[in-house]
């Protein structure tokens, strides 16, 4: 079972930058399509954007639309985030995990889930 682990979460002020990365425990990471997930306090974990396996192919919400990069190494079994123009309302713990589209939801799989890092934007 692949292990995922997230890093690169902090606190910053409104505007800054931050790049999360997501580093998987073995070369299976690169069959999955993978997503990046986060959740607010008092409010339930959202779909923040997903890659597919190759990383030729992105989906978004709108809200990070323009801000938000994902990206992925399969040599480097990573996969990445970089968030600019952060606003206050980013603020939440970002998970990332192995993903798929039912029903036209993205929707993480199974335990194929990291433990979360924390980004904190203050205004």
């Amino acid at each position: 079972q692949v292990q995922l682990v997230e890093s690169g979460g902090g606190l910053v002020q409104a505007g800054a930058s931050l790049r999360l990365a997501c580093a998987a425990s073995d070369r299976t990471f690169a069959s999955f399509a993978m997503g990046w997930f986060r959740q607010a306090p008092g409010k339930e974990r959202e779909f923040v954007a997903a890659i597919n396996w190759s990383g030729t192919t992105t989906n978004y919400i709108d809200s990070v639309k323009g801000r938000f990069t994902i990206s992925r190494d399969n040599a480097k079994v990573t996969m990445y985030l970089q968030m600019n123009s952060l606003k206050p309302e980013d603020t939440a713990v970002y998970y990332c995990a192995a993903v798929a589209k039912i029903n036209g939801k993205y929707e993480g799989l199974g335990n194929y889930w990291g433990q979360g890092t924390q980004v904190t934007v203050s205004s």
